[in-house]
């Protein structure tokens, strides 16, 4: 692997690369697609729209897959080609050719980071500035809203046509990234590729509903509670505020919630007035914290990730972090320095 900074974006010859790689596959060969763990919608969306491209293009041994339980999020199992996905411990051992999605190092790939190693080839796909460049083709586009758009390129450097099931993918993976075409992301060029993606004919309305606005009650009784323990620092992050809430693996069971109803928790959050930099803090072991960081542009939350361990973009990213709660809070608020972090409002 080449642990090569990330590059401002693609050139040709990484370009050209990625589709030689995938043009120069043998009919039996096996291809497997990885996305990072605890998968979100860019994740998934990105890997399975691209894996029906793929099928379409005539690859026929393809797994999709990802590190840790098998569970696909509720807001996401009704995608196509989700039938693709199978359990780690089932994801072929010396694949042809691997294609990662949407991660940022091989350490978000967890137990399957040894897929690597083994492949004839690995290729990433990924939009996150703090890339590592791991792999052995590296299509990194810290500029592009979403790993869809990536993905999106490289179908169309393939010649593969967008038709409805891919495109639904890639849509989700674009509107989830982009908070509803909400965020600073959003550009031009994003809605001009959900253009694109809508004129298959997919359903916006639907699929706005199935992915943000429907969640069980149980979900909405714990968001109520994680909320009512927020925490509001003005003085912090010189001056421009931070805001933070918790939720630990107690709440869950009280609630008979999985895991994953927290992800939309910092949506919830970041809307304080008062706070530039938001953060919601997921307990996920027994001295073990997922830390979701935003922010309104003041801060570049992803310097905060980046020298906590993790990664991501300006305005959102985040971390492992372990030890006591008010350990991981104090760390993040002593990362919060001016000298470090502040940055010209957007």
């Amino acid at each position: 692997m080449s642990g090569a900074p990330a590059p401002a974006g693609p050139t040709d010859a990484d370009w050209a690369a990625a589709v030689a790689a995938v043009r120069g596959l043998h009919p039996d060969a096996r291809v497997l697609l990885i996305c990072h763990v605890n998968p979100d919608g860019d994740a998934l969306g990105s890997m399975l729209g691209f894996a029906l491209g793929l099928r379409r293009l005539g690859v026929r041994h393809l797994q999709a897959t990802f590190p840790g339980p098998a569970g696909v999020p509720e807001p996401f199992r009704w995608l196509p080609g989700v039938e693709l996905l199978v359990p780690q411990d089932d994801a072929n051992p010396a694949p042809d050719l691997v294609i990662c999605f949407d991660a940022a190092s091989e350490s978000r790939l967890g137990d399957l980071a040894d897929r690597l190693g083994g492949a004839g080839t690995s290729l990433v796909l990924d939009h996150h500035a703090s890339n590592t460049g791991f792999g052995d083709v590296n299509l990194v586009d810290p500029h592009a809203a979403a790993t869809s758009v990536v993905a999106l390129g490289l179908l169309d450097r393939l010649g593969v046509p967008l038709d409805a099931d891919t495109a639904t993918g890639l849509y989700v993976a674009l509107t989830t990234d982009t908070g509803s075409f909400r965020f600073e992301a959003t550009t031009p060029a994003v809605h001009e590729m959900a253009a694109r993606l809508l004129a298959t004919g997919i359903r916006p309305g639907d699929i706005s509903r199935r992915v943000f606005d429907t969640r069980p009650f149980g979900a909405v009784r714990l968001f109520g509670e994680v909320l009512g323990r927020a925490t509001l620092e003005p003085a912090a992050a010189a001056g421009h505020g931070l805001v933070w809430t918790y939720a630990t693996r107690d709440d869950l069971v009280r609630h008979d919630q999985p895991a994953y109803v927290l992800e939309a928790l910092i949506d919830s959050v970041r809307c304080t007035a008062e706070a530039d930099v938001s953060c919601v803090v997921k307990q996920s072991g027994d001295a073990e914290w997922a830390v979701s960081l935003r922010s309104k542009g003041a801060v570049d939350v992803s310097r905060v990730a980046v020298g906590l361990g993790g990664g991501g973009h300006r305005f959102a990213a985040g971390f492992t972090g372990r030890g006591p709660l008010d350990d991981v809070i104090g760390s993040i608020r002593a990362a919060l320095t001016p000298a470090l972090l502040t940055a010209p409002p957007a």
